[in-house]
Order: C-alpha cells, then structure tokens, then sequence
C-alpha cells in the first residue's frame, strides 16, 4: 500500500522543534501583475477568482506559517521578469515555475538573513511548493 507524501506545511511543523530557521518564500502579486500572471497561467485555476480572494488566501496564509514556527518572506513576482525567467529556463508560467522562481528569487537575496541555518522553500498559487 502506498502511503500519502505528508504535505510541506505537514513537514515544516514536525520540523518545528528542530531549532532551524525555516524561510518559506511566499509568492506575492500586486493587483495588475496577479491578473497579468493568471492570463498567461498554463494552469489559471489553481488561481482564486479575483485578486481580493487570492489577497485574503495569501494573508491567511502568512499568518498560518508564522503560527507554526516559520518566517515567510513575500517574494514579489514580477511578470516581464518573470515570463523572461521562463523563457531562459524553458519553463511554462504554472504553479511549479512560479514556486521554482521565488526559490530561485529568495535565495539570490540570501534568504533568512545573514549567519542563520534555514530551509527555504516557496509557496505559489497558495500552494505550498518544495
């Protein structure tokens, strides 16, 4: 029988206790790249219906992950860097490009900060993202 693979934010609170600093990088939109985003998006229903939905999701979310021990960073996603970003790495705009960017984003501007032991790892779409 094959067991279900515990999710990211299932693992991140067992880890909790672990006395590592983990650094989640939160995939963040302003309104009109949010819009822009899901239009080119091979994936646009893993996006809420409107901005203010994915807005309220995306500050829930935050908060869920700040509860449970872990620092999330939002991660600005830019589109016209972002559709570059996937031209140059062959990528099609779904939730898995858009996680791989913020990872790729949070750890070129060092992630949790200078001289702390993290993870990081990257939520897209309101998904949680390894």
């Amino acid at each position: 029988m094959k067991m279900k693979k515990p999710s990211l934010l299932e693992r991140l609170r067992a880890n909790k206790g672990s006395g590592q600093a983990v650094v989640v990088g939160v995939c963040w939109y302003t309104e009109t790249g949010w819009a822009r985003v899901k239009e080119t998006a091979t994936d646009p229903e893993r996006f809420e219906a409107t901005y203010e939905e994915w807005r309220t999701m995306a500050e829930k979310s935050l908060l869920d992950l700040a509860g449970v021990g872990i620092s999330p960073v939002k991660v600005t996603l830019d589109p016209d860097e972002f559709a570059a970003w996937c031209t140059r790495y062959g990528r099609k705009n779904n939730a898995s490009a858009r996680a791989r960017y913020v990872s790729a984003r949070l750890r070129r501007s060092g992630g949790g900060g200078a001289g702390t032991t993290s993870r990081r790892d990257s939520v897209a779409g309101g998904s949680v993202r390894r």
